[in-house]
């Protein structure tokens, strides 16, 4: 049994298996209807440029020639990277793949040069939020409350240089409800967009119509 870790795209025949991975988990944990386009359209929102060097990776775990997990990171500034496309093959879960994958996106974006390491996971996701607090990212969230009062949960570590340092992002109050919940992360997430797509832009990647 023979593990590597490759460099792939979301284009690559080999990162299909993460891909309908995460759109049947996306839309089952919260339905096809959660967002448009389902999670399909989520995933595929940026080009592949943007998780390709020198702004971002797409990492792939294969088994013998199968992929078996696999994780990626794009650009939001300078300094900031953010995680997404987490994931491992249900089958293979509880084994340290996840978290294997993680560390290895940690360690390319600090070759990047990126010192801080953001990402979201859903409230339906428990064990994605227990793996990044076991990994020492920061939750910028209220841990104590009803998680639908988010909706998204965001979490930052510091890596690379600054690797160690505590971080000092705010952390968000809950919302009200999980309708205003929803209505601020499509806020939040329509800001973010805005500064993604300006940094892709500046390096001759633009973002399909």
């Amino acid at each position: 049994m023979t593990d590597l870790i490759i460099r792939s795209s979301l284009l690559d025949a080999a990162a299909q298996p993460l891909l309908e991975g995460l759109v049947s988990e996306y839309d089952g944990r919260y339905g096809a209807a959660s967002r448009p386009g389902g999670a399909r359209s989520e995933i595929l929102r940026y080009p592949s440029e943007a998780f390709s060097p020198p702004l971002g990776d797409f990492l792939l775990l294969q088994r013998d020639g199968e992929t078996i997990a696999g994780g990626a990171f794009m650009s939001h500034d300078a300094e900031t990277a953010e995680l997404k496309r987490i994931w491992t093959r249900p089958d293979l879960r509880r084994q340290g793949l996840a978290k294997r994958i993680v560390l290895e996106l940690e360690e390319s974006a600090a070759e990047l040069g990126y010192t801080r390491a953001y990402l979201t996971t859903g409230f339906r996701q428990p064990e994605a939020s227990a793996l990044y607090l076991l990994l020492g990212y920061r939750p910028l969230f209220d841990t104590a409350v009803d998680l639908t009062l988010y909706r998204s949960l965001p979490f930052e570590k510091h890596i690379g240089a600054k690797a160690g340092q505590p971080g000092t992002s705010t952390v968000y109050p809950p919302t009200g409800s999980f309708e205003e919940a929803t209505a601020r992360v499509a806020a939040l997430k329509a800001q973010q967009e805005a500064k993604i797509l300006a940094r892709l832009a500046s390096f001759g990647i633009t973002a399909a119509a």
